[in-house]
């Protein structure tokens, strides 16, 4: 069932906004990928400490956490394309300083980590808004909600297979500073982009009698209130923030460390990545094709269930290059059926006035683990080395993502049932006003995340 609404057939076909979306997607996500490695590997290399690459990581997303919470009211009242623009060219200001500095002898760690922390800061709403986009993007070019999100996973998994290629290459033989610059074209681009192709939001009454009732905190709480409520939105971002933590160990620090130990260097870590994202990129094309015949619950829990545990196991027990590169095909195929299922069930769930504020809280809380994931995988690998944090931390990425899916709310995750539970919310939400906000009251007794 698309969300695109009766009321987008009023309006011209427009699949502009669409393609825009996509590209730019494609283009700031690639160097992002490129910078996620780059970064990573250029404080291991000249600090030797696996304890400092971790607190990168944690300045970056500590700050992206907080700040993408914060500002879903903002992104509701200015729209999601002025956020993106001025979150995107923000973005490549910061990044493109990073090298800048190191060229002038003036990127002590300090300044470093300050850096990361405001592009942390500035990427949170930045990467919000994105998402915001899809409703109007779907309206304008009345397509599918899964379409779109099949589309935009497949875009993601693409840059993941080509960002890390490109960057283990770059690393390789232009060093990690080079791959930096890379970054900060591409959010300039991505700005660019989004600025000329963006549809301006779709504001209804409704919209304008928020604004003039509710305040800037109330609409905050509102928020909340709404995610509170869901409880199969509660456990699945449980469930994520969890591998989310896990997931951020591995690339800043433990895949890191395992290239290093094993002599393979950055075009290892490169190769592993890249690897994954392209298999995922075929299960993101036929989630686009055929997600909306899908189970949701078995398709999520399956793809998960492929998609984790084995990596970390592989790469505990030494096995050769080419099995750790199967495995994580495999992996990778599973994974690709994830974010577009979930995706179109948040899309469909949340009341439009709403997604701004919800989806920055849930999102928030998804990735709230990640800031703690390059300190915990540094601390622990110097505590008891790598093959045992690996194995510990594969052990409870299966039982995080597997025991959840056994909560009887998890079968209100197929299609029928998430849209009448969206017709519920919508009805529920038009009898409270808008100044008081909706009060504490029964779940609806479903929910559906989006993994970042």
């Amino acid at each position: 069932m698309s969300t695109a609404g009766t009321e987008a057939t009023a309006r011209p076909r427009s699949r502009r906004g669409l393609v825009g979306l996509l590209t730019s997607q494609a283009i700031s996500l690639t160097g992002t990928r490129i910078s996620a490695i780059a970064l990573p590997w250029f404080v291991l290399v000249s600090t030797g400490s696996a304890t400092k690459t971790g607190m990168v990581a944690f300045c970056e997303m500590a700050p992206y956490v907080v700040v993408k919470a914060l500002t879903g009211p903002l992104v509701d009242r200015l729209g999601p394309r002025r956020v993106n623009v001025t979150g995107d060219l923000v973005s490549a200001v910061l990044v493109g300083a990073i090298p800048l500095l190191h060229l002038l002898g003036l990127l002590h760690f300090g300044v470093l980590l300050a850096l990361v922390a405001l592009l942390g800061a500035m990427r949170g709403p930045a990467d919000s808004a994105k998402e915001v986009l899809i409703p109007d993007v779907v309206a304008d070019a009345q397509v599918p909600t899964e379409r779109v999100t099949g589309l935009t996973g497949t875009i993601e998994r693409l840059a993941s297979t080509i960002g890390p290629a490109v960057a283990g290459a770059i690393v390789g033989l232009l060093g990690p500073l080079s791959a930096l610059v890379l970054d900060s074209v591409s959010f300039a681009v991505s700005a660019a982009i989004i600025a000329t192709t963006a549809p301006r939001r779709h504001v209804t009454e409704e919209d304008h009698e928020e604004e003039s009732v509710g305040g800037y905190v109330h609409q905050l709480r509102e928020g909340f209130d709404y995610l509170r409520r869901e409880r199969l939105l509660r456990s699945i971002i449980g469930m994520v923030a969890v591998t989310n933590l896990l997931d951020a160990a591995m690339f800043a620090v433990l895949l890191p460390v395992w290239a290093r130990d094993s002599g393979r260097g950055p075009a290892a870590i490169g190769l592993v990545a890249a690897v994954m994202s392209a298999f995922a990129v075929g299960g993101s094309l036929l989630a686009a094709t055929f997600a909306h015949r899908l189970p949701r619950r078995t398709t999520y829990l399956l793809g998960y269930f492929i998609a984790g545990a084995p990596r970390f196991v592989a790469l505990a027990l030494g096995a050769p290059v080419w099995l750790v590169l199967g495995v994580h095909a495999v992996a990778g195929f599973g994974s690709g059926f994830i974010n577009p299922i979930i995706g179109a069930v948040v899309l469909e769930r949340i009341p439009r006035r709403l997604l701004g504020r919800v989806n920055a809280l849930g999102d928030a809380v998804c990735w709230a683990g990640i800031p703690f994931g390059g300190l915990l995988g540094g601390a622990l690998i110097g505590l008891v080395g790598l093959s045992p944090v690996m194995l510990v931390f594969g052990g409870i990425y299966f039982l995080v993502t597997t025991l959840p899916g056994l909560r009887p709310e998890w079968h209100e995750m197929d299609r029928q049932r998430a849209a009448a539970a969206l017709e519920e919310a919508e009805a529920e939400a038009d009898r409270f006003p808008t100044a008081g906000g909706p009060g504490p009251t029964a779940g609806v007794g479903t929910d559906s995340g989006r993994i970042t």
